[in-house]
């Protein structure tokens, strides 16, 4: 087993320079801190290097107003976490029904793995008022990271 695994490390290692693993993550923030901190830390925290990992933060504003992404302090702290751990980050905003966007937005950027905050509700709930995470996870064939702020 050794051996097979040394010769898997030769082969990784002989790849040109130029050829590597970009990882794309789109990260959705409203404007709850505690929740955008915990995306922030999960991208941190995954096993890809930083230095292959680009991630979009996107804000979806429901209605066009005079705010930009930039004074949303979630997507700063979740930018802050993310840039202070070595990866790259694009800030993007867009208006329109968040589900839709953010589909939109992780197909544009061809993303990887969509990571969203959960809110934690009964089904009841999710019925009433609807889930954008859960349309999320109904919509898409991409890989969905779901994170929760410690309560």
């Amino acid at each position: 087993m050794t051996d097979n695994c040394a010769i898997w490390a030769a082969v990784l290692s002989a790849r040109p320079p130029h050829i590597r693993t970009m990882y794309e993550y789109l990260l959705t923030v409203d404007g709850d801190e505690a929740r955008a901190r915990a995306q922030a830390e999960t991208i941190a925290d995954q096993p890809e290097s930083a230095a292959n990992i680009h991630t979009t933060i996107l804000h979806v504003f429901t209605e066009n107003d005079e705010t930009s992404v930039q004074e949303i302090t979630a997507a700063t702290l979740a930018r802050d976490i993310l840039t202070d751990a070595g990866i790259a980050v694009d800030l993007d905003e867009t208006v329109g029904d968040p589900t839709t966007a953010i589909l939109e937005k992780a197909e544009q950027v061809d993303a990887n793995r969509i990571c969203v905050s959960g809110k934690k509700r009964t089904p009841t709930g999710k019925v009433i008022f609807g889930s954008v995470t859960q349309g999320i996870i109904l919509s898409t064939q991409r890989p969905v990271l779901v994170c929760s702020a410690d309560d």
